[in-house]
């Protein structure tokens, strides 16, 4: 069985011999491939409380880069591995250049729109930065992205990720439109849009905001009489019956690359609100509509979902979701091609 190494920029929490992380595809893809090869996880130490439990034998979290490279270095002895990165971090860029003097040649993932991410959290000089980043990693790698344009016009392979199964697609449920309740799931950060969002609905009362996604610490940050905070939801049913219980979905953010909760909240049909900084996710897909990001364009945008909901389930119907199953074999032959 071939060894793959997964190189991530994430913060992992470890606690009595058992791995946590905040995002779910970190845990749910290294399990996924674990079927096909033999995985190990090399990535950063957190002793901030994670959420979803990594089920990967081997796994290894630092506390500082050196360390982090030295593993990374030691691992380049092992025969037979590949290198599978996680998008372009300054961890993973340098373990980019180390993999390249040890003459192997990673495969990066990216799963999102750095340029956008790295501008809506450090200002005019983040694009700088990532550009460079960017710029000699994709010279040196193998590039698998889950959009054509995160590419920028460089060769790569284009996946479709997901976190879908049965559960998620079976026996949904109808929406009751007697009040506006919106579901918000995710990290409450400001380039997800969230605050942007509060304060958009602050002075409506006849709308309601669910957010899922919180840490214990910060879910006192938010006091706002239309709105509930959560914490970080890791039970697949639980979550289910969040978007059950709400009648649209919201997606706030500033930057997005290929947001799973869109999928989620199709799969339940959901029809999703998202501003206009995001529009190019919709993609193929039914369902989702564009608002201007202000109160009197977010309440037409609900009116009309509210008024023509029966149209918009049926054409809901017709997406074609990927599923984890077809996620998971989809990079399995694409890791097993690149060489």
């Amino acid at each position: 069985m071939k060894k793959l190494f997964i190189i991530s920029n994430e913060s992992i929490h470890k606690t009595e011999n058992k791995y946590f992380c905040d995002n779910l595809d970190m845990k749910s893809t290294p399990e996924g491939l674990n079927r096909l090869f033999e995985i190990n996880i090399i990535a950063r130490k957190s002793y901030k409380k994670r959420f979803h439990e990594i089920n990967v034998n081997n796994i290894k979290v630092f506390e500082s880069i050196f360390s982090f490279l030295k593993e990374l270095v030691s691992s380049t002895s092992v025969q037979d591995t590949k290198y599978l990165l996680i998008s372009i971090s300054p961890y993973t860029f340098l373990a980019c250049i180390f993999l390249k003097l040890f003459k192997k040649k990673p495969i990066v993932y990216l799963r999102s729109d750095g340029y956008s991410e790295y501008k809506s959290i450090f200002g005019f000089v983040g694009p700088i930065f990532y550009h460079l980043m960017f710029s000699i990693t994709t010279k040196i790698s193998h590039l698998i992205s889950c959009r054509k344009y995160i590419l920028k016009g460089k060769k790569g392979n284009v996946i479709k990720p997901s976190q879908l199964d049965d559960s998620w697609l079976n026996n949904c449920t109808h929406i009751n439109f007697d009040k506006i309740k919106l579901l918000y799931i995710g990290r409450i950060r400001i380039e997800k849009g969230i605050f942007s969002l509060l304060n958009i609905i602050k002075n409506n009362n006849e709308i309601t905001l669910s957010i899922v996604g919180a840490e214990k610490n910060s879910l006192e940050k938010i006091n706002q009489s239309n709105v509930k905070v959560y914490e970080i939801e890791n039970n697949k049913n639980f979550l289910i019956k969040y978007y059950d219980d709400h009648n649209i979905f919201v997606l706030p953010s500033f930057t997005e690359g290929y947001p799973m909760v869109l999928l989620e909240a199709l799969a339940r049909k959901r029809p999703v609100i998202i501003f206009e900084e995001i529009k190019h996710v919709i993609g193929e897909s039914k369902g989702i509509f564009v608002a201007e990001r202000n109160s009197e364009s977010l309440i037409q945008t609900i009116n009309h979902i509210k008024k023509n909901y029966a149209e918009i389930r049926e054409q809901m119907s017709q997406n074609k979701l990927p599923t984890n199953k077809d996620f998971i074999k989809e990079f399995e032959d694409l890791i097993l091609q690149l060489n």
